[in-house]
């Protein structure tokens, strides 16, 4: 990847975060790591909401955490193929990063972090797509916060949460049907733990009998 096109951006980013006040730096610094946790806590909540709903809820559920997992595998295999150097190094010019740099071996492009960002928002959309107001903009920031703190390009960024955010909607469109059928399967097994896991899901009269079936 040629970093040049977006170098002079970076070192406008970087240059202003300088001027920034310290408590607003460390806020960024903070935002890059503690994004990721929020986004955890919202696939747990995600999963116990969708527990009493349609067997498919629940896999769409289970597999944005999952499909997440899967996008920042594919971006760190893509970053060991490509090698781009990290601009903290790279760029002539620039000023420190707001945080240590990498070292090197740990490339830059595509951005682990946005990618992940990109794929636990799309995948959480999916799940539950009122959602999306929420996780765009959380995962947009920690994208920014990237280059804000002077660790990658801002084209490292933007291509991943492009990237994540197709990876997670492939992985969780594609494995919806069978982990559902997974899902029904537990629901009827007995098993407490398998319970806990799928949700009882929904009960729903089936005809004119009066008999009830599960979602």
């Amino acid at each position: 990847m040629n970093s040049s096109a977006t170098s002079d951006l970076y070192r406008e980013i970087t240059d202003f975060a300088r001027t920034t006040p310290s408590w607003f730096q460390h806020l960024a610094e903070l935002w890059t790591e503690a994004g990721l946790l929020l986004f955890g806590v919202l696939f747990i909540t995600v999963w116990w909401y969708a527990r009493p709903a349609g067997s498919r809820a629940v896999a769409v559920a289970v597999l944005a955490p999952l499909a997440t997992a899967v996008a920042y595998v594919c971006s760190e295999l893509t970053k060991s193929a490509l090698t781009e150097e990290r601009p903290c190094r790279a760029v002539a010019g620039a000023g420190a990063s707001l945080i240590p740099c990498p070292p090197v071996g740990d490339w830059s492009f595509p951005s682990n972090h946005a990618t992940t960002a990109g794929a636990a928002a799309i995948a959480l959309a999916v799940a539950r797509p009122v959602l999306a107001y929420l996780t765009v903009p959380m995962a947009l920031l920690m994208a920014f916060s990237r280059v804000f703190v002077g660790v990658h390009y801002p084209h490292d960024v933007a291509v991943g949460l492009v990237f994540g955010g197709v990876v997670a909607t492939v992985v969780v469109l594609a494995a919806a049907r069978p982990v559902g059928t997974l899902v029904r399967t537990m629901r009827t097994s007995g098993s407490g733990l398998a319970l806990l896991l799928a949700g009882p899901g929904r009960t729903r009269t089936a005809d004119h009998t009066g008999m009830t079936e599960r979602a």
